[in-house]
């Protein structure tokens, strides 16, 4: 059952998945309107769970589920890999290659490479240990305020910083 995504409770579950561009305007007319569609038939072993999505940068699409009273299974989950392939290949965007790192450029622009080509990202400069990142192994809905934007040197790529 679909629900709005802001009446999602806090703790609801979450997914990330960042395309490798941004969606043309009517390309997400069509996402759309085809997660809601998803998101209002998504159930597990056949009873409805209340779910949503959102649509973050025009690029970053991500599911929720309330889990609290049924929790998502493993074929509710493959079912919403499958929407997103076929979005992938109408689209002809990646979503589901996991090897990807998203950053902001400016406020509203993010940027989404490879993780092979992060080094050659630290040393043009384009992405420095205080540029903000998208955390893509949130959880929860509520990590969305305060663990899913957070600067280069609190993530996993501090490492390529110097301390």
């Amino acid at each position: 059952m679909y629900l709005e995504f802001e009446s999602m409770p806090a703790h609801a579950r979450i997914w990330v998945y960042q395309a490798d561009r941004k969606f043309k305007q009517e390309e997400l007319v069509w996402v759309k309107g085809r997660l809601a569609t998803f998101c209002e038939q998504w159930n597990t072993h056949g009873a409805l769970m209340p779910t949503s999505f959102t649509i973050k940068f025009d690029q970053v699409i991500i599911l929720s589920v309330d889990e609290s009273q049924l929790g998502a299974s493993g074929c509710s989950i493959d079912s919403s890999v499958r929407t997103l392939r076929e979005i992938e290949e109408k689209f002809g965007v990646n979503l589901l290659d996991q090897g990807k790192v998203g950053f902001l450029e400016s406020e509203d622009n993010l940027r989404i490479n490879s993780v092979f080509g992060i080094k050659s990202n630290i040393q043009s400069g384009a992405l420095q240990s205080e540029t903000i990142v998208l955390n893509p192994l949130v959880k929860e809905k509520a990590d969305l305020g305060n663990k899913w934007l957070i600067p280069a040197k609190e993530s996993w790529l501090n490492k390529y910083f110097e301390n």
